[in-house]
């Protein structure tokens, strides 16, 4: 372990592998990726722990041997190689079993075109054991390549899966296992924006936790994953979708964030250029709502996750503090489908705020090219101010601003989300969290029932626990 925690060089990691006579395994490579079974025969000693290597770049090939996938470079196709070459191991080296700690490392991979006319990413991961004749864990990554050149994408590649062995076989932590995979690699080379890992060693793992450890720890701007809680990749999830996006604390979710969802949903539906067969719908949490007094509480951010995702959520978790980022990024998934992005009218305030945009060459006109040059729409909800409830047509941008504003409600880019419940607007989240964790009568009445269910149930939030009086036992007990 010792030597784990120091970063060991690449060939340094690949011989302390190999020269290790308890590992031992398949590595097998298709598409881009072509580099991770070199190091270790660079190294020396690579009998010791390479049992096969297999390389197929043809696609007919490839589906020959793992069988055929939706696209060359997928999930799918990962988990087809690794449960394939895994299998294998197991019934061609059965004498060994007793005493070997079988692995199967396997990774999918777009590189770089010659023409520079798409995005290398690529799909790596790992079968493996840490004792003899058990169940094997599993870990799994997503990487986005940002070198523009395909062979230091093929050369980081290299180093990445040799990283990804030796951190799953050396360390017993997931963070450390997230953290050693930029090992001898600089951070703007590559982003990893999915991260998986499960079985007998792991088991303990929650992987929603994982997916906020990669924002938090700057190996990716966002991860999300579905109502199950299910980890998802972000740029194959969202892909060409049309997407409408409520950011928001959540912490609590209440009625009125649900009266968001639901009358935003029905106003982007009703757009002509949106199919509702082809919509899907994100709650959105950003780093630094998440942060509270400098720290991510991780406990308070599953509370919240829970509660999003018993309601049918798909959850995404981004560092994208401004609007405009955000929608520069959903932007480059969907290519040229709709965006929407909810929004309360106090909202409005910060985004004509240009103090916001002072690190922006174009400052407040750039941000707003970015916020809006992609077919995207924000849905205003209204608020309850002094007393009074403020639309989009009663918002008051800065006065050298309000041609601007202008015209972005002339041409509809900017609009307002219809028939909100204003008997809500009086619910605000921070109110009720005080309630709740002095477990004042009646908070129950702001939020969804499933979620009142499940925060007394779990008591998240610090709500007290209640002591039964002796007379509640008895009744109880009758």
């Amino acid at each position: 372990m010792e030597d784990f925690k120091k970063t060991l060089t690449t060939k340094e990691k690949a011989l302390q592998l190999n020269l290790d006579d308890k590992i031992y395994g398949t590595i097998a490579e298709i598409g881009g990726g072509q580099e991770v079974a070199s190091h270790f025969f660079k190294a020396g000693a690579a009998s010791g722990t390479i049992a096969k290597t297999m390389s197929a770049y043809d696609m007919t090939f490839s589906d020959a041997i793992y069988g055929k996938s939706a696209r060359y470079v997928c999930e799918d196709k990962l988990f087809k190689m690794l449960n394939r070459e895994y299998s294998l191991l197991s019934q061609r080296l059965t004498p060994r079993a007793k005493k070997s700690h079988f692995f199967a490392f396997a990774n999918t991979v777009e590189t770089i075109n010659y023409k520079k006319t798409n995005d290398g990413h690529g799909w790596l991961g790992i079968k493996f054991q840490k004792h003899p004749l058990s169940d094997p864990n599993q870990c799994i990554i997503h990487v986005s390549l940002r070198d523009n050149d395909s062979q230091w994408q093929q050369q980081l590649l290299g180093i990445l899966g040799v990283n990804l062995i030796h951190a799953c076989y050396y360390s017993n932590d997931p963070e450390e296992i997230i953290l050693a995979l930029r090992d001898n690699l600089s951070h703007d080379r590559l982003e990893i924006d999915m991260f998986q890992i499960a079985g007998p060693d792991f088991h303990h793992v929650d992987n929603r936790l994982m997916s906020l450890l990669l924002v938090k720890n700057g190996l990716t701007h966002a991860t999300m994953f579905g109502s199950e809680g299910n980890v998802l990749q972000a740029s194959e999830a969202l892909y060409r979708k049309d997407i409408l996006v409520l950011r928001g604390r959540f912490r609590p979710v209440t009625l009125v964030n649900v009266d968001m969802m639901l009358n935003g949903m029905r106003k982007f539906l009703k757009e002509d250029d949106v199919d509702r067969d082809n919509v899907i719908a994100l709650t959105e949490l950003t780093l630094n709502d998440l942060t509270l007094e400098g720290e991510v509480d991780e406990t308070d951010f599953l509370d919240r996750v829970d509660l999003l995702c018993s309601l049918g959520q798909t959850v995404l978790i981004s560092n994208y503090q401004e609007h405009y980022k955000l929608a520069a990024y959903l932007s480059k998934i969907t290519k040229r489908n709709k965006i929407g992005i909810i929004a309360g009218v106090s909202n409005l305030e910060r985004i004509f705020d240009e103090s916001y945009y002072e690190n922006l060459n174009g400052g407040i006109l750039e941000s707003f090219g970015r916020l809006f040059g992609s077919n995207v729409k924000l849905y205003v909800y209204p608020a309850k101010i002094n007393g009074k409830i403020i639309t989009v047509k009663d918002f008051k941008p800065p006065v050298h601003l309000k041609n601007l504003y202008n015209y972005f409600i002339d041409n509809d880019r900017i609009t307002e989300v219809e028939n909100a419940n204003t008997e809500h607007l009086h619910i605000m989240s921070d109110d009720i969290l005080k309630m709740i964790q002095t477990d004042e009568s009646g908070w129950e009445e702001y939020v969804p029932r499933k979620v009142a269910e499940i925060i007394r149930k779990e008591h998240m939030f610090n709500l007290p626990f209640h002591v039964k009086s002796d007379e509640e036992e008895d009744l109880v007990n009758q």
